[in-house]
């Protein structure tokens, strides 16, 4: 069973780091928005136009990309007020790339730029104990208003 999920964070990151041969990066600058689509698409997750990621994206708080040698692998991004409220969407890696620390490091970067923040999120059925990882507990009171609850409550989100 799914759920909202909730947790908090400390520390800063620069505009771009490197670590073991992973550039990350934090703007929207020349992303290949048709990739961000396909990889929602390849991992199970909801996935829209190319034009409608690029949109949601702009409109974040905060954007973190994945890169190795050039090529895209993950993405994740954050809707938030800066004070004390947020909320993680879209986090994904490409599965060639997955269980090689990708998610973990792009959520790390996510969260350290929500520092004071309370943070929420849903988590694709079974993927709940990776975010439990960071502090994050599932809510007693979360609820949804999704545009296809039949679809939504077909993939374990709702009851």
């Amino acid at each position: 069973m799914s759920g909202f999920l909730f947790g908090s964070t400390i520390g800063t990151r620069d505009k771009r780091h490197k670590t073991m041969d992973i550039d990350i990066r934090y703007d929207c600058l020349a992303i290949d928005w048709p990739k961000v689509s396909e990889t929602l698409r390849r991992v199970g997750m909801a996935h829209h136009a190319p034009e409608v990621h690029r949109k949601a994206f702009e409109a974040s708080h905060t954007t973190v990309f994945a890169y190795h040698d050039g090529r895209l692998i993950g993405f994740g991004r954050a809707i938030s007020d800066g004070i004390y409220q947020g909320a993680v969407y879209d986090v994904a890696i490409v599965p060639e790339w997955q269980g090689k620390g990708i998610g973990t490091m792009l959520l790390k970067a996510i969260l350290e730029r929500l520092e004071g923040c309370n943070v929420i999120l849903y988590a694709a059925p079974g993927k709940e104990g990776f975010y439990r990882k960071f502090g994050f507990d599932r809510m007693k009171t979360g609820l949804a208003r999704f545009r296809n609850p039949e679809q939504m409550k077909e993939r374990g989100f709702t009851e």
